[in-house]
């Protein structure tokens, strides 16, 4: 629910640009306060802060409702089942517990058992609208004569639960889970009883099981080996012959067709009850892959057999490395469920396509960097972190703007402002990482009964129901990990990254070992997504808003982590991520029509509920807000939301027909920025049509123009290219590849991507290629405060350097690019997987009686049918735009290993435009494959002693 929702190596560079950051020490520790570095937290509860709030004396002992068996340690919270601990509106018993396929509740006999399959969609296409697959029992699970008169939590692991029942005669102890067709179960003092409103439908009585329709569901009850169940009206029964143990499996959609075999195949795990469960992960860097595995750990009651069946989520079936699920699904509230019978563990590889401090500034320069300067002047004006509340969220707000000004205003040189924004985080940062006696406010404070570190003033239940910390903290961790990176003194251990680290481990612990925190609070592994409500407790299960500033919290963990060389909180950080955003563009997006159910005539939802979603918010039913809560805050780390430009159009699309307006009414900035992901040149035309919106509270004019302006030149997030390197981007316009990486080491960085591309980032920077060769830092091109990191143009004779790079400073020694084959794929005049190579600041008259000449030294060695082509563009002021494009004949080579020559001789095959004087301009050179599998290697950096050189000559007087 929203509410409103290693060793350390920095670049010394980035670091002496920062003055005046000398550090305070806590000389004393006043009492109650816990020093934690040059910070501390209080252990003493501030006056006038509340704390978690349910039933009895819970706020001072979370395991009222935990038996003797529940592990020790901190209970978990913001958890699918949550509500058994919590009590919230009884004291007795849980709200539903949405655990898919299956959905529970918990009574005085036993567990509510229900298969939802059939929506209840309220609103309309155009209002505001819910869609839930609500709890309704098909039965209740217990045993004969059990009236409890409380249930509590015997244990729990990563995605299970075990509800118990005592009523001081007769015991119950139930094992549920997500993906889990399966209710394990254990009674004692009585027979197990499975009761009905009317009589079931049996459909299969043999040995010790028996199979029963309610309710258009298909179902088995497996007794031990010798025992039987007895079928009476309204209720099924067995005495289990005395061994106290059974099992309840729900049989997947279509079991009519082979509903026996389908009980034979699940009877031989029903009986491996499960006890364990468990998530790891490794970052695979070079393929750029998050591989997590789930495992399962069961007690064979009968045999020795292991292994159980398991129901996968979209976002889990959609990145299965091994397994094949069987032809039968759940439906679910999140799309259909597929199935792997018979497995101890299953594993996913999701791609990570990379995350970026900031977005590059390729195209500010001229007018646009006025533009932007006089935007960062208007937020320097004044305290940066003014106009915000004081309490844990609206204070993260402050800090998450104050961060994101601070980037692009070093990127463009402006060190005023960004030591401004990072002394003001840095003050703030401090003064909340800083107990002292008496203290109420900013200030954080470690409950060791639940195992939770709440900063006061608090807000939207962050205290009470201890909701949204991941929202509230990640604001702060990001914004540390962007003082980190010019401020590494200050984000040390023995200063102040010790108390940043608190933060992460609070929200989401990443140590499965550390007694302070329980594992992962907000994320719920299986489902892969946060869940914002630390109790749980509705009708309709648990609840998130804002998947965004969950991803928020997701990004900042990589990013502190890279900056701090902490890989176990940027490896977390990255599982995170990946995991949840192909939940994100699964549940709360839905771009392949598969989640949300037929009737339910929404592109996307504000609110994903445990049973279902939500077109609403908690705080309004503005549609710019519905839709602009899964976008915000915008940030390096909001390139998931481009993943698929369709689907941004339609959900744009949604917003203006919903609102009645073709301009956002609200959060203009926020929906033009993600918008900008698809069609940046439309979100620019509108942001500079529309100077007069109002700014959304987290965001800034010099922001939003910032992103708008460079995601105009980089165009889309390419999907179809990795890097070894976790920050870093591809972006695709024209056909044209802008290849992105930044560098928070020490020393020189080559970031390799998929393709073949390399791009050598210098410390602290981040550098493209492609269109765009500025590495950032100081003042962008064409400012003459900012020295050229390449010599100036001299002469149309261009060499190709690798990488990246005209120049007629010519190379330091022959090397070869690889030019991607073109996989069979006929790309005869549209670039694919290009090398690029690009010269700017060029001045230059046309000269109409030349043409453009080249000579590119290749060869595909004994390859046959292989074809490299090439397109010169060229771009007359450096603004992004290249309207004159010369794309020649591809050049087929031979299959005989040696260099051969590709001229201009092949002749030219399309063009656009018309040749016009340069005045700072740019030329771009493409080469890519036409046809053909195999790569051809591409001759550069030749010295001219060395021959053999790769050269560009344009029909210009320089």
């Amino acid at each position: 629910m929203r509410n409103r929702s290693g060793p350390r190596t920095i670049a010394a560079v980035a670091a002496a640009a920062i003055v005046g950051t000398a550090l305070p020490l806590l000389a004393t520790v006043p009492a109650g306060a816990e020093p934690i570095g040059a910070g501390s937290y209080t252990t003493a509860l501030p006056a006038g802060a509340s704390l978690p709030t349910a039933c009895g004396d819970i706020a001072t002992n979370p395991r009222k409702h935990l038996t003797a068996n529940a592990p020790a340690g901190p209970v978990p919270t913001n958890d699918w089942w949550s509500s058994l601990v919590y009590k919230r509106t009884e004291c007795a018993f849980s709200d539903n517990l949405m655990a898919h396929p299956f959905s529970f509740d918990t009574v005085a006999g036993g567990l509510g058992v229900d298969y939802a399959t059939t929506p209840t969609i309220s609103g309309t296409p155009t209002t505001v609208g819910e869609y839930h697959f609500q709890y309704g029992a098909d039965f209740t699970l217990g045993v004969a004569g059990l009236n409890a008169a409380e249930s509590k939590v015997d244990g729990w692991t990563d995605w299970t639960v075990s509800p118990y029942w005592s009523d001081g005669t007769r015991t119950l102890r139930t094992t549920i889970g997500h993906g889990s067709p399966f209710v394990h179960a254990r009674v004692t003092g009585g027979d197990a009883l499975l009761s009905f409103a009317s009589a079931p439908t049996v459909w299969d009585r043999t040995g010790s099981r028996v199979g029963f329709t309610v309710d258009g569901h298909d179902y088995v009850a497996y007794a031990p080996s010798g025992a039987q169940w007895t079928v009476s009206g309204g209720s099924i029964s067995s005495n289990l012959a005395g061994r106290g143990y059974f099992s309840v499996a729900v049989l997947p959609d279509g079991a009519d067709a082979d509903r026996t075999g389908l009980a034979d195949a699940y009877g031989r795990y029903a009986h491996n009850h499960i006890t364990g469960t468990a998530v790891s992960w490794d970052y695979d860097e070079p393929a750029s892959t998050v591989r997590a595995t789930y495992r399962f750990t069961t007690d064979a009651l009968e045999g020795t057999g292991t292994g159980t069946v398991v129901a996968l989520y979209p976002h889990q079936w959609q990145n299965l490395a091994g397994g094949t699920p069987i032809a039968q699904t759940y439906t679910s509230p999140r799309g259909p469920m597929k199935v792997l019978v018979g497995t101890g563990s299953f594993t996913t590889d999701t791609r990570y396509h990379g995350v970026l401090p900031e977005v590059p500034a390729v195209a500010m320069t001229g007018d646009d960097l006025a533009t932007l300067n006089g935007h960062l002047d208007q937020a320097a004006a004044g305290d940066p972190l003014a106009g915000f509340g004081n309490d844990t969220y609206w204070t993260g707000k402050a800090l998450g703007r104050a961060a994101r000004l601070a980037e692009i205003a070093d990127q463009v040189g402006r060190g005023d402002v960004r030591d401004k924004m990072l002394d003001a985080i840095r003050g703030r940062l401090t003064d909340w990482f800083t107990a002292s006696q008496g203290k109420a406010e900013r200030v954080f404070y470690y409950d060791r009964n639940w195992g939770t570190l709440i900063g006061y003033p608090a807000s939207y239940g962050s205290d009470t129901d201890l909701n949204d910390h991941h929202f509230h903290y990640g604001y702060y961790i990001a914004a540390a990990a962007t003082l980190a990176k010019f401020d590494p003194e200050w984000a040390a251990d023995d200063q102040y990254g010790g108390m940043v680290d608190l933060l992460i481990r609070d929200a989401n612990n990443y140590d499965r070992g550390d007694g302070m925190f329980p594992f992962l609070r907000d994320f719920d592994i299986f489902a892969g997504h946060d869940w914002a409500a630390g109790h749980g407790a509705f009708f309709a299960g648990n609840n998130q808003e804002s998947s965004s500033e969950g991803m928020n919290f997701a990004n900042a963990l990589i990013q502190w982590g890279q900056a701090t060389g902490d890989t176990a909180v940027r490896d977390a950080g990255l599982y995170i991520y990946t995991t949840q955003a192909s939940a994100i563009h699964n549940y709360w997006f839905d771009p392949a029509d598969q989640a949300f159910p037929a009737g339910f005539e929404h592109s996307t939802v504000g609110m994903v509920w445990g049973d279902g979603g939500a077109y609403s918010t908690w705080f309004t039913a503005d549609p710019e807000k519905i839709h602009g809560i899964n976008m915000l805050p915008i940030t390096g780390g909001s390139l998931y939301l481009g993943h698929h430009p369709d689907y941004i159009d339609r959900n744009v699309a949604e917003i203006v027909r919903n609102s009645g307006s073709q301009v956002p009414r609200s959060w203009a900035d926020i929906i033009w920025s993600f918008q900008a992901l698809s069609d940046p040149d439309a979100a620019l035309a509108a942001f500079r049509a529309n100077p007069g919106y109002t700014v959304e509270e987290g965001e800034s004019r010099a922001h939003t123009f910032h992103w708008l302006r460079n995601l105009s030149a980089l165009g889309q997030v390419d999907t179809g290219v990795t890097a070894d390197h976790p920050l870093y981007a591809v972006f695709t316009k024209n056909g044209a590849r802008t290849y992105v990486a930044t560098n928070l080491g020490g020393a020189n960085l080559t970031v390799r991507f998929s393709d073949g591309t390399t791009l050598t980032v210098p410390p602290g920077k981040t550098a493209t290629t492609g269109a765009h060769t500025w590495t950032g830092g100081g003042a962008v091109p064409g400012d003459p405060t900012d020295p050229p990191t390449d010599p100036p143009v001299t002469s149309p004779v261009l060499a190709l350097v690798s990488p990246g790079k005209l120049t007629t400073a010519g190379g330091t020694g022959a090397v070869s690019d690889t030019v991607a084959g073109a996989g069979g794929a006929n790309h005869d005049g549209t670039p694919a997987n290009a090398r690029v190579y690009t010269a700017c600041g060029i001045t230059g008259t046309h000269d109409p009686s030349r043409e453009t000449r080249f000579a590119l030294r290749v060869d595909s060695g004994t390859a046959v049918a292989n074809g490299v082509q090439v397109r010169i563009s060229y771009d007359p002021t450096g603004s992004g735009a290249y309207p004159r494009t010369e794309t020649y004949h591809y050049f087929a080579t031979d299959p005989a290993a040696g260099w051969e020559t590709y001229t201009q001789e092949r002749g030219r095959a399309a063009q656009t435009g018309s040749p016009v004087n340069l005045t700072n301009g740019c030329v771009r050179l493409e080469v890519w494959s036409a046809i053909g599998n195999a790569p051809t290697a591409l001759r550069t950096s030749a010295t001219a002693a060395e021959g053999a050189r790769s050269i560009l000559e344009i029909p210009y007087t320089i």
